[in-house]
């Protein structure tokens, strides 16, 4: 692997380079480019996402572009909730809405491991879906990235 697919940080992760790197995924997956996120995993990378098995960039690619074509108006927030060298731990939550206009608040955790490139090789996610209301969103930005005063999950009391 060349230098030019580096994506810093790099590991052994601090506990602000594990943030950065959290946010970095969250603002990611908030722009919905399949392609582009896909960029963030190693050719070989391997995924656990709920009962799904994708394994390498282009099986992840697809896994995605189907996944934000039934999940609209899609939301997420990361938050760090532990690291150790190459390894990040994670909790999030996500709003989106299906095509009937019903909408869900997805809680998970997410185990990732990262090469030496900062490329991520093993990402396990365990996730459950809770039907809301729109009135009980609370993910209200503009799609795209998360204001940086935007409040986070422990702020959020999720």
């Amino acid at each position: 692997m060349s230098n030019a697919e580096a994506r810093p940080p790099l590991p052994p992760f601090s506990r602000e380079t594990a943030i950065q790197k959290v946010r970095m995924a969250e603002d990611g997956w908030n722009s919905r480019d399949p392609q582009r996120v896909a960029l963030a995993y190693t050719l070989d990378s391997r995924w656990r996402n709920r009962a799904e098995f994708p394994q390498g960039r282009a099986e992840i690619q697809v896994f995605l572009e189907r996944k934000w074509q039934r999940e609209l108006e899609y939301r997420l927030i990361k938050e760090l909730w532990a690291h150790d060298g190459n390894r990040i731990a994670v909790r999030f939550a996500y709003e989106w809405h299906d095509a009937d206009g019903n909408w869900f608040r997805a809680y998970g955790n997410e185990n990732w491991e990262f090469d030496e490139q900062g490329l991520m090789r093993v990402r396990h996610a365990s996730i459950n879906d809770l039907p809301i209301s729109a009135a009980e969103r609370k993910f209200h930005w503009p799609q795209g990235r998360r204001p940086d005063d935007h409040p986070g999950l422990s702020e959020l009391d999720l």
